[in-house]
């Protein structure tokens, strides 16, 4: 098995985000660029997993079968593009719960490596978030900074160390580029 791995958040990296929840498929909308970077680091020999809050379930918003129907959606198109998500994992709780899995906790990239018996450590973590990057380093990933979603906000805080893209597609093509370093 392969241990390449890029692990992504998924609102405001893959699809456009909403204060108010991307509560149904048709109201998921991928960003440009995303469906196509992710294929592309697919070509490369990359598992692509997504890691993804969702408090919306545990506010009432939407079901896990709401959540189902995105995540089919989602494949769906990144297979159509020739692509593939390998692993979706995803917290449906509130802060409040003070779970182990939502980020900036780094429970569900553990639970990714598990699944795929690959060490997590050392592997890029795109988020736009600064509860992404927290979670990266939780885990002992690399963050990224996309500047889509709440990227460019996120941004402006001071991080050193973190690789910041314009987007998801221009990191899938700086680290699939020949003679780059995954």
């Amino acid at each position: 098995m392969t241990d390449r791995l890029v692990l992504l958040d998924r609102d405001g990296v893959i699809n456009y985000d909403s204060v108010d929840y991307i509560k149904s498929a048709d109201e998921w909308q991928p960003i440009p660029g995303s469906i196509e970077a992710i294929a592309l680091l697919h070509t490369h020999g990359f598992k692509i997993c997504v890691a993804t809050n969702q408090a919306g379930i545990g506010r009432g918003k939407l079901t896990e079968q709401d959540l189902a129907g995105i995540h089919e959606k989602m494949t769906e198109t990144v297979t159509a593009a020739g692509g593939h998500i390998t692993h979706i994992e995803y917290c449906p709780h509130l802060p409040s719960d003070h779970c182990a899995c939502r980020k900036p906790e780094p429970g569900m990239l553990h639970a990714i490596g598990r699944s795929l018996g690959i060490e997590v450590a050392g592997k890029h973590f795109v988020g736009d978030s600064l509860k992404d990057i927290r979670a990266a380093r939780a885990a002992g990933c690399q963050p990224v900074l996309v500047l889509t979603g709440n990227g460019l906000e996120t941004s402006r805080l001071h991080h050193d160390g973190i690789q910041v893209y314009d987007n998801l597609l221009s990191f899938a093509q700086d680290i699939t580029r020949p003679g780059s370093r995954p």
